[in-house]
């Protein structure tokens, strides 16, 4: 079984980002990282592969040169091969257009399985990208994996909400999102470290992909940026001294916002 997770090189959520002209987050300008919440698909495509079920895993980045950093960790953590998409016209596509890249990246993969990614990216926490995929690709679908395993033809998931715990099934290929209810992703040993730097990462460009510069970037994002400012600090917290009316006081504060 071929296995493709979709992992993101995003800014350090720590940092304090900056912003361009074009009012695109200035990547250049902060740290990153492979994004937290796809480490968890990766966690979950290294198992699949040490049981045996995923005869080869490959990491999909697109992305900016320093993208390849997360393709890196990802392959310490597992995994044979990273496939990186690298083009300047890439830069401030939307997620309509993302999601185009990534499709045509797969189907230049060749026939894929199963296609894994984290349940949003820590940068914008859409949320979309793989529904957007699965849709492009004509694949099933199955979203927000608490749990998930592989058997014959099928992935079976289990799906957490307010209201119930679900247990959906999908035939294969199809996409698949994991939450970090999957479980913590390993640290790599010294080791795996260094034998993720021999590991394969091909690079395409989007005339390698078929797709035209005029399909994705900020002139072609579907949504548009008009103002970026600083959140503001925050003001200083209501002291109650307790005098004997201090649960008056508190009950008449969350009153007046509207909590009770």
């Amino acid at each position: 079984m071929k296995t493709v997770v979709l992992v993101k090189y995003v800014p350090e959520p720590t940092a304090t980002w900056k912003f361009a002209a074009d009012l695109t987050v200035d990547r250049a300008a902060v740290e990153g990282r492979l994004s937290e919440l796809d480490e968890y698909a990766v966690e979950q495509a290294a198992q699949l592969q040490e049981k045996g079920v995923a005869s080869e895993v490959v990491f999909l980045t697109v992305g900016p040169a320093k993208a390849t950093e997360g393709l890196r960790k990802a392959l310490a953590i597992g995994g044979d091969k990273g496939v990186h998409v690298l083009d300047d016209a890439i830069h401030g596509s939307d997620a309509l257009s993302t999601s185009l890249v990534i499709a045509k990246a797969i189907e230049k993969i060749g026939r894929v399985d199963l296609v894994l990614a984290g349940m949003a990216s820590t940068d914008a926490e859409l949320s979309v990208v793989p529904s957007m995929v699965a849709d492009r690709l004509g694949l099933n679908q199955a979203t927000f994996a608490g749990e998930l395993a592989v058997d014959g033809g099928t992935v079976s998931i289990r799906r957490d909400s307010d209201a119930a715990s679900e247990r959906v099934s999908a035939a294969l290929p199809a996409v698949v999102s994991v939450t970090d209810q999957t479980g913590e992703a390993r640290y790599p040993a010294f080791k795996a470290i260094m034998g993720a730097k021999k590991k394969p990462i091909e690079t395409l460009s989007l005339a390698d992909l078929g797709v035209s510069a005029a399909q994705v970037g900020l002139a072609a994002a579907a949504t548009k940026t008009i103002d970026v400012s600083p959140t503001p600090a925050r003001a200083a917290g209501t002291i109650v001294n307790d005098d004997g009316t201090g649960a008056a006081q508190l009950a008449d504060f969350l009153a007046g916002r509207g909590f009770i």
